[in-house]
């Protein structure tokens, strides 16, 4: 199985949606992977898998940005105004 480091710059949309499936409610503490890289900077990521690869995805104010306009986008696609419920408070 293939580990690979994912920076937020670099998700695609099969990569977010994991994401947010695998995290619906947003990640907590014990979530969160720990790790110094090849430079030495300590890095924290969360893991989401495929079948055939895990990805640990860089967490940080830029990633929940990136999580937030996905989410949006994904609305924004699939909403049309007959999903509105009328009410008549009559």
């Amino acid at each position: 199985m293939k580990r690979i480091i994912v920076d937020y710059k670099k998700l695609n949309s099969e990569i977010l949606d994991l994401l947010i499936e695998t995290y619906p409610d947003g990640y907590a503490d014990k979530d969160i992977i720990s790790f110094r890289n090849l430079q030495g900077e300590q890095i924290e990521a969360v893991e989401v898998k495929t079948d055939n690869t895990i990805y640990l995805v860089k967490i940080g104010r830029k990633l929940q940005e990136a999580i937030k306009e996905h989410e949006e986008d994904n609305f924004n696609d699939d909403y049309s105004p007959t999903d509105d419920l009328s009410f008549d408070l009559d």
